[in-house]
């Protein structure tokens, strides 16, 4: 299997389906791919990028896996509440992603990053080359496998086939940490695209990168492109998020605007930014975190 893997997603449904299907719950995490190598281990995100000097912690509590197991998952942080509750922190995973390799190491000193992992796509010791032609139960089965030596830090999403089980952990989980609950067909393989099913508490969406307000080097907002194609601009962007935005904006000659009328720098390059959509009456856009 090539580096970067292209990973499965999952479509927002209004509900979840019935049948011969699995639910996961959806943890608020960073989406990783885990590359367990002959001799190390590497780190993939969502959109191929080499992330395994900002989560070193799980790249050396992965070097107890089999050579060649790669695994599909969500690097978390936990955080305690005052009174000792452990939760899945959003927040401290995303100053994570979006710190330079020293200061990534200093915050996993603090807290320590957990993998939630929800899938196994190879695992030649046991004779899968390639898991992603089989069906999910099978997947599912070699995923628990080969993790029940891992250790604390790489652990197995839950995952039920009973839709009401998984309704409760919908209800009683969120304000943990728990986004929603994602859905995966029994029978179904792994494919990239959203072949998968998802409900969450607070719906965000991919937008494309078209623009930004301020200068390149340090942008205020961005001009997006929502899965509709409506163009939006973003609320004010955080210092952390404008600082790793801002390398992959190439600036564009002249200017544009938005149907509201916003004015905006066109910008080109490949940059996708997650955000929830939709938060005014003007369509203007939060980013969450860039893809």
């Amino acid at each position: 299997m090539e580096w970067p893997v292209d990973v499965a997603l999952a479509r927002p449904v209004t509900q979840l389906p019935t049948g011969p299907w699995a639910y996961e719950i959806k943890v608020d995490g960073h989406r990783t791919v885990l590359w367990r190598t002959e001799d190390s281990v590497r780190l993939q995100s969502r959109t191929g990028r080499d992330v395994t000097a900002l989560w070193m912690d799980l790249a050396v509590a992965a070097m107890r896996l089999p050579p060649g197991v790669i695994l599909d998952g969500e690097a978390v942080v936990y955080l305690s509440d005052a009174d000792g509750t452990a939760r899945i922190s959003f927040e401290a995973a995303q100053s994570r992603a979006l710190s330079l390799p020293r200061r990534a190491r200093e915050l996993a000193d603090r807290h320590p990053a957990t993998y939630v992992a929800f899938d196994v796509l190879a695992h030649p010791a046991a004779g899968f080359p390639d898991l992603r032609p089989r069906p999910y139960v099978e997947r599912r089965q070699v995923l628990l496998d080969v993790l029940a030596d891992a250790g604390p830090s790489i652990v197995p999403v839950w995952s039920t086939t009973d839709l009401d089980e998984a309704l409760l952990w919908y209800a009683a989980l969120e304000g943990t940490g728990v986004e929603g609950i994602v859905a995966k067909p029994l029978r179904g393989a792994y494919k990239a695209g959203r072949v998968w099913a998802k409900i969450r508490h607070a719906d965000t969406v991919d937008a494309v990168v078209v623009g930004f307000t301020g200068s390149a080097r340090h942008p205020k907002a961005l001009a997006v492109r929502l899965p509709d194609g409506r163009v939006a601009l973003s609320q004010r962007l955080t210092t952390a998020l404008s600082s790793v935005v801002a390398p992959r904006l190439v600036p564009q000659a002249g200017r544009a605007f938005t149907k509201a009328g916003d004015s905006y720098t066109p910008a080109g390059g490949d940059a996708v930014v997650e955000v929830v959509a939709g938060t005014t009456r003007h369509a203007v856009v939060t980013v969450m975190r860039l893809r």
